[in-house]
């Protein structure tokens, strides 16, 4: 990762760890709620979406003060998707980011309730009264957040892996679900990302969104791969977990060197996309190259 990457990295975490503090908040939150959204936000994960926010920002020269309040309002979205992913009920894991779980350290109530309260505090980052947008801008990116991050986006693509669990998927079957529950969140920080510009550039939403669309789903075949080639220590969290719960993955479907040939032409596909939209597009061919080569 390059020194601007990780100045960046550095960045989203300072400022989640100030939104998450009872400092920052007007209202008073239960001390164990708060820890517990602590825990499960901060010291923790690449920050791949916090980063394609400032990456896709820096694209149509938004301010930094915009970028970071979409930045922290990704990864709290991101951060409540992993708790509930995690839970008995859904993946049932007892491992992220190289620690316990939140109901593992917790407790499920309040893993849940910790998942909520991330949630809620996105949007309200975004249209809060001292928030940084014009009522247009938090408007849209709200939309685009709501879009993304429910039934029609990551929600719903929780919904149907969980029907395809012990299924037979064919490869189209297999992509609507990630281009949902991975891709939607992915897109989101993009397109968001751009959004926060003084003024609205459609034509670079429009080539920001391929470039999206093609990197979520490259992030979803990498995942694959590195949940058989990877170890649990690398990882973080459980490895082999989607084999061991009947999952249908790129590798299980078209092979492993189908699987890794795939990400590569999704990546050639995401950085042609962006080729034209101005020159400060470094990061974004940064990030892609990351996330398509990343080993954990």
């Amino acid at each position: 990762m390059n020194n601007r990457l990780n100045e960046l990295q550095t960045r989203i975490e300072n400022v989640l760890d100030t939104t998450l503090s009872a400092k920052s908040q007007q209202l008073e939150i239960p001390s164990r709620l708060l820890e517990a959204m602590r825990y499960s936000t901060l010291d923790g994960g690449k920050r791949i979406r916090a980063l394609l926010v400032y990456a896709s920002g820096f694209a149509v020269n938004a301010p930094l003060n915009k970028l970071d309040t979409v930045a922290a309002a990704l990864e709290c979205i991101h951060s409540y998707s992993l708790i509930h992913d995690d839970l008995p009920a859904m993946d049932d894991d007892d491992l992220r980011r190289g620690k316990a779980t939140s109901h593992i350290q917790f407790d499920e109530a309040t893993a849940i309730l910790a998942g909520d309260a991330l949630v809620t505090l996105a949007f309200e980052l975004i249209n809060a009264p001292t928030s940084p947008f014009s009522d247009t801008q938090s408007r849209e990116i709200s939309h685009i957040l709501s879009q993304c991050a429910g039934a029609s986006g990551m929600v719903g693509g929780q919904m149907l892996d969980i029907l395809a669990t012990q299924q037979t998927l064919s490869q189209p079957e297999l992509e609507n679900i990630h281009r949902c529950k991975t891709g939607a969140l992915i897109r989101a920080a993009v397109i968001c990302g751009a959004l926060c510009a003084e003024q609205k550039n459609n034509i670079a939403i429009k080539q920001l969104t391929i470039y999206a669309n093609n990197l979520g789903l490259a992030f979803q075949v990498v995942d694959d791969i590195l949940d058989i080639e990877a170890s649990t220590e690398e990882l973080g969290k459980t490895s082999g977990a989607d084999q061991n719960l009947g999952k249908s993955t790129y590798p299980s479907i078209i092979g492993l060197e189908e699987s890794k040939l795939l990400a590569q032409n999704l990546y050639q596909e995401a950085i042609a996309s962006i080729s034209s939209i101005s020159d400060n597009t470094e990061s974004l061919l940064e990030l892609a190259n990351l996330v398509v080569n990343r080993k954990k």
